[in-house]
């Protein structure tokens, strides 16, 4: 099975937090969430792993998170 092209989320300005971005995306339901999904590991950033809830996403950027039912992913547009 061919790995999933990633949804384009846009942004409003040139720069998005990554806890923002995971919840705009709908990667994380909530803050909580988006900060121990971060904590615990399971978030990439153009395929390195980010723990920094702060680390500025741009436009192109590939945000993935490992959850039990597979990976989703979500490019900043």
């Amino acid at each position: 099975m061919a790995p999933m092209t990633p949804d384009a989320v846009p942004i409003r300005d040139d720069m998005i937090r990554l806890g923002q971005f995971l919840k705009l995306a709908g990667l994380a339901d909530t803050g909580n969430e988006a900060r121990d999904l971060i904590a615990d590991g399971e978030v990439s950033v153009n395929g390195d792993v980010e723990t920094r809830r702060g680390r500025q996403l741009a436009k192109g950027d590939v945000v993935a998170v490992a959850s039990p039912q597979g990976e989703q992913s979500a490019v900043v547009a």
